[in-house]
């Protein structure tokens, strides 16, 4: 039910997104469900996270304090989204080609199988590096847990194709650790929108 839950959500989210204008004024919003502390809004913000990127270097919130960064849910046998996902996650990359404040964060949700070894591979093989791109695995309910937060969907499944259902979302997050838009990696159009929007939140910076 929760996944749901936040699958409705993001839906809405975009919808929200796409109904909005397209101007060069518009500001993009603080996405996900705050929390209400003592009277007060507390907007959503990624937890804590402590993972291990394809260089056996630890990476945690302090990694992206400066940066803005987009994340995304994979696993490197996919047979189905994730090579279009990657595909775009490299574009965006490229696109933004020399900014050390537009970094990237990809978790294997397969951590059995895509070892250290292997994610290192599947970056050399894209011929990107871990000083904008971290390809990370840890443990296993850790990424599932934090795949709600990033208001995404990751989950093992023996009748999914590969054994895993997840999202094809691509999520934006700003240096306060804040959901500010995202995209459908599957959808050309929709991530040329998702780095127009990169362009504007890093004019907030």
């Amino acid at each position: 039910m929760r996944y749901i839950l936040y699958l409705s959500a993001a839906v809405l989210a975009v919808f929200i997104l796409k109904s909005c204008s397209s101007t060069d004024a518009r500001e993009l919003p603080v996405l996900g469900i705050p929390k209400i502390i003592d009277g007060d809004t507390i907007p959503h913000r990624i937890p804590d996270f402590t993972f291990m990127n394809q260089d056996s270097q630890l990476v945690t919130n302090e990694t992206f304090a400066n940066a803005v960064y987009v994340a995304d849910f994979f696993f490197t046998s996919c047979p189905t989204i994730c090579p279009k996902l990657t595909r775009s996650m490299l574009r965006i990359h490229d696109y933004f080609e020399g900014r050390e404040d537009v970094l990237f964060l990809s978790h294997t949700i397969d951590i059995r199988r895509d070892s250290i070894p292997r994610l290192k591979m599947y970056a050399e093989n894209l011929g990107v590096t871990s000083d904008r791109w971290h390809f990370v695995t840890g443990d296993m309910n850790d990424i599932y847990d934090i795949a709600e937060d990033y208001m995404s969907i990751a989950i093992e499944d023996p009748n999914a194709p590969g054994g895993f259902d997840h999202s094809g979302w691509l999520i934006l997050v700003d240096g306060n650790r804040h959901i500010r838009s995202f995209c459908d990696g599957t959808k050309d159009s929709d991530v040329d929108r998702l780095m127009e929007d990169i362009k504007i939140l890093l004019h907030e910076m």
